[in-house]
């Protein structure tokens, strides 16, 4: 199974240690699915990573690791194609990333974004505790 994460998800994972997202995390250092990533994404889980508010409940070290295993565990994506479809325009580069990477499915928390999309061509939205669910 090919999967992008939102990374609003990447880092609810690495705040809240035993929680959905960091449960997905996981399964994906077991090898439980491929994970699809772009060098927006990861330069964006850098930036965000940095805001104070994220620095001062996260440490460095744990965001930079996350970085690194991005760019060598993950299938890097490149060659994006343009999406405008997400109903937060800050959002379509993940759309992008699930076409370019053929993903399965592209797993967030955005109810009232990505997740009421419910689906983009072969590529269906979901919830973490959804994947989990099928993971299981």
């Amino acid at each position: 199974m090919r999967l992008v994460i939102d990374t609003n998800l990447l880092i609810s994972a690495l705040l809240v240690e035993h929680s959905a997202p960091a449960r997905l995390l996981i399964a994906w250092r077991r090898g439980r699915f491929t994970l699809l990533t772009a060098e927006l994404q990861i330069e964006e889980l850098r930036r965000v990573s940095r805001y104070p508010k994220i620095r001062e409940r996260l440490r460095t070290s744990l965001a930079g690791e996350l970085v690194n295993q991005l760019g060598d565990l993950a299938v890097v994506v490149t060659d994006l194609p343009r999406v405008d479809l997400s109903p937060n325009p800050f959002d379509n580069f993940l759309l992008a990333i699930a076409q370019a990477g053929d993903a399965d499915c592209l797993v967030s928390g955005d109810r009232r974004g990505l997740l009421d999309l419910g689906r983009f061509e072969t590529c269906r939205i979901v919830t973490v505790q959804m994947l989990l669910a099928e993971l299981r």
